[in-house]
């Protein structure tokens, strides 16, 4: 990362912020345009999201948010892990600032406040482009065991040490 960024509390004063880096980095998905303008309406975060959802942004050194990651308790999707769950529900980075380290920090960010407040981990529904970010930060893989059920790029990052899905 050549300039390092700042992790800090998800607040609703930066919900237009982060809207825009979700924006940004959903029209840079390989989707047709089409499919990208008709859901991206879903990925915006609102100020009531965060009544049961909670996140961390990134900011640059100027004070910009430049990523962010949101979270919530998981259903009771079996994950093989004993205690309770979160779902990752986004991580963004805006694409000037992508492959710099700031996916990594929120994602290590994320995974110290959750474990911290004594859950088991967090799962994570990868967009198929995601897939190879999350196995290169150590997340392990979970198998598809039903198709109509199962979503197809299932992640686990667990907060005991020692399990695979540590990232440090």
């Amino acid at each position: 990362m050549e300039k390092p960024v700042e992790i800090a509390p998800l607040t609703v004063a930066d919900l237009p912020d982060v809207n825009a880096v979700v924006e940004q980095a959903v029209m840079g998905w390989n989707l047709p345009e089409r499919v990208k303008r008709l859901s991206l309406p879903s990925y915006r975060y609102q100020t009531a999201d965060l009544a049961h959802q909670a996140g961390l942004v990134a900011r640059s050194a100027e004070g910009e948010v430049v990523g962010v990651a949101v979270w919530e308790p998981a259903s009771h999707e079996p994950v093989g892990a004993e205690g309770s769950v979160f779902l990752l529900h986004g991580l963004y980075v805006a694409p000037a600032w992508q492959r710099r380290g700031v996916g990594a920090r929120l994602l290590a960010a994320a995974r110290h406040v959750v474990c911290g407040a004594g859950a088991a981990g967090l799962l994570v529904r990868a967009q198929a482009e995601a897939v190879a970010f999350f196995r290169a930060m150590g997340l392990q893989e979970l198998p598809v065991e039903d198709e109509k059920r199962d979503y197809p790029h299932r992640f686990f990052l667990a907060c005991a040490s020692g399990k695979t899905g540590e990232a440090s």
